[in-house]
């Protein structure tokens, strides 16, 4: 047994980062600012998009990206059962109907197949997830826009380095919605991003998300003496800070570095696992780049003689922590209540949500804290059931 915990999903954080945020602290502009607009630009530039608007989620960056896509109360928008609940919650927020396109079991991200027979006649919106870093098929997923006349709102919250054939993630719909929450590849603690095509739904996904204030008004977060504004249209309060954006413009920094570091881990992974009754993530596809957020396994009591709560509790005394990438959304209270969702209304989703458990995968991990992931999971099937 370690030590000390393991904890799933620990940021790797260095000195370089505390001295961007001091700096900012100095300067005492911690508000929107000088280095929201850097950061802007450098992320653009990273994923090769004209435009790029920082806000405080990717919540937040999906809901805005809806609302500026013209998104109206009554309009379906589809998307996958194996997400997070900020997913639909977006859309609901948005004034939108969520509609459930069930996932590719293999894969696990939304079947194309699936989201061509839930269109409908309200259909205006699909927002495919690019669950654990693997992109979905997005070529697919564009002709069926095309053909129906939808806009493709891409959720990245897992997926910043991810490529395929088609382009880099974010970049092949009309948007591109990324997360830059605490366990992200890339981290400032809190914060999102859009990326987008025309420099007007630029403007509006910066006012939208400033309280629905002019362009001028802006000059206030940004040190020019203009007092005068204008609101245009109700807004929300969704931008990000300085703070953040010092933070992720050293993230910004190294991230290619961080990839390269979970791959090796990724392969340890693999190697090690590949002999235990556990499922395994599915071959990268050799046309694009995984992005490597999570290692998801799966864990089938009939295949692996220990249920996933067993699997958890077993870690957990070995100080390792873990995560659960996803339970399916219609296995939520909330949304059966609401939307009349039921978990056979979705089956592989549903039989992927009760049997996925992610293990930790870090840029920060160290080999010995590989080590003592792999010898843990390995010890669980030969350890006395509890």
């Amino acid at each position: 047994m370690r030590n000390n915990f393991l904890v799933f999903g620990a940021p790797l954080i260095g000195e370089e980062e505390i001295a961007a945020v001091s700096e900012v602290l100095r300067s005492r502009w911690i508000g929107q600012g000088p280095r929201v607009k850097e950061f802007e630009t450098r992320f653009a530039a990273y994923k090769s998009s004209p435009y790029a608007v920082a806000v405080n989620s990717c919540t937040a960056a999906i809901q805005l990206a809806l609302l500026v896509a013209d998104i109206r109360p009554g309009d379906e928008v589809i998307t996958t059962p194996l997400t997070f609940c900020a997913t639909v919650n977006a859309i609901l927020h948005a004034g939108g109907r969520p509609v459930l396109a069930d996932v590719d079991p293999l894969t696990q991200n939304i079947d194309p197949v699936a989201i061509a027979a839930a269109i409908g006649p309200r259909t205006r919106a699909i927002v495919p997830v690019h669950l654990t870093g693997r992109m979905c098929r997005m070529g697919e997923i564009m002709d069926l826009a095309r053909q129906h006349g939808l806009c493709v709102i891409e959720d990245c919250a897992h997926a910043i380095e991810s490529t395929s054939v088609e382009g880099r993630a974010g970049t092949i719909g009309d948007f591109g919605c990324f997360s830059f929450y605490a366990t992200k590849n890339l981290t400032c603690g809190e914060g999102g991003m859009v990326l987008c095509k025309t420099s007007e739904q630029a403007e509006r996904l910066s006012r939208l998300g400033l309280h629905g204030m002019s362009r001028d008004a802006w000059k206030r977060f940004e040190g020019v003496k203009h007092m005068d504004y204008a609101v245009e249209e109700i807004g929300f309060k969704m931008n990000m800070t300085d703070i953040d954006a010092a933070i992720g413009l050293v993230q910004l920094q190294r991230i290619e570095a961080g990839l390269k570091r979970r791959y090796e881990i990724w392969q340890d992974y693999m190697a090690a696992f590949e002999s235990l009754p556990i499922g395994l993530p599915a071959p990268i596809e050799p046309d694009g780049r995984h992005a490597r957020h999570l290692f998801s396994v799966l864990i089938d009591e009939g295949e692996c003689g220990l249920t996933r709560k067993q699997m958890i509790e077993h870690l957990n005394r070995a100080n390792i922590g873990t995560g659960i990438h996803y339970v399916a959304l219609p296995e939520h209270p909330v949304y059966q209540e609401t939307l009349g969702w039921r978990p056979e209304h979705t089956p592989h989703a549903t039989r992927l949500g009760r049997q996925t458990l992610s293990l930790p995968l870090t840029a920060g991990m160290e080999e010995a804290d590989v080590a003592d992931v792999i010898a843990a999971v390995r010890s669980a099937f030969a350890a006395p059931r509890v």
